[in-house]
């Protein structure tokens, strides 16, 4: 897969390309990426990316001139291009497992008061928002979405690892633990050192069901749970209630 990425400052994206998975996916050829510097089509001799919105207000927008030649020099047109942008629909894993299954994706990161909207309407096909907060940069943005998207593309995780990560089965991840086996005080439940890989798979699935219904009760209404994890669900649903609604499972 690759990832075309537009940006005014490029330089804060080149860290993370060259570090941990990335690195490693880059370098297996797994994954590909091209940044695109917008001051480089801007028209005069101070790179001038940006201007004052018609119609009066605060801020700055983004020229469509110089953003548009970039794009054009992409052919984004041919291609899924994604505008990070806090008006955009909610990411999710959903949309970053569907995103992994195209070949090229372009992004184009904002700045300022965002971009000139002919922008968005002969180019766009997504606007994309990481949550309901606003930031400064749009390069971060964009990584968050590379982010989750890369790590689901064939060969960068293993496929195990992927299908006990949080939002799978529209679960959160059960609590992880490693040495030592007591930590100021507390002990690794005893489960998990019992070897017993069926008594570990049923207490994890309880404490997805247990998380899930404390911080993202939510995500249980999509109806997208396992049989197990339904009829789990349902035996907790009866037993003596904890005030969150549900008993704590040990």
């Amino acid at each position: 897969m690759k990832f075309t990425v537009l940006s005014l400052f490029p330089e804060i994206l080149e860290g993370f390309f060259n570090s941990s998975i990335m690195s490693r996916a880059v370098k297996n050829k797994l994954i590909e990426y091209n940044f695109v510097n917008i001051r480089d089509y801007a028209f005069d001799k101070h790179k001038t990316c940006d201007d004052a919105p018609y119609g009066g207000g605060a801020g700055m927008v983004m020229k469509a001139e110089p953003l548009a030649q970039a794009l054009e020099s992409v052919n984004a047109s041919k291609l899924r291009t994604i505008y990070m942008s806090p008006s955009g629909k909610t990411l999710n894993q959903e949309l970053s497992l569907e995103l992994s299954k195209e070949e090229e994706i372009v992004i184009i990161c904002g700045r300022y008061e965002g971009i000139d909207q002919r922008i968005i309407d002969l180019y766009v096909d997504d606007e994309i928002s990481i949550g309901d907060y606003v930031i400064s940069s749009g390069e971060i943005a964009s990584l968050v979405l590379i982010d989750s998207v890369y790590r689901l593309c064939d060969g960068v995780i293993t496929r195990e690892s992927l299908e006990e990560e949080s939002f799978q089965n529209s679960l959160l991840e059960y609590p992880h633990y490693t040495r030592p086996e007591v930590f100021k005080g507390l002990n690794v439940p005893a489960v998990l050192l019992s070897g017993h890989h069926a008594k570990i798979v049923n207490w994890r699935l309880k404490k997805q069901l247990e998380k899930t219904i404390a911080n993202r009760p939510d995500l249980l209404k999509n109806g997208k749970l396992t049989g197990k994890a339904e009829k789990l669900l349902n035996e907790m649903v009866i037993q003596e209630e904890s005030p969150n609604g549900y008993n704590k499972i040990d």
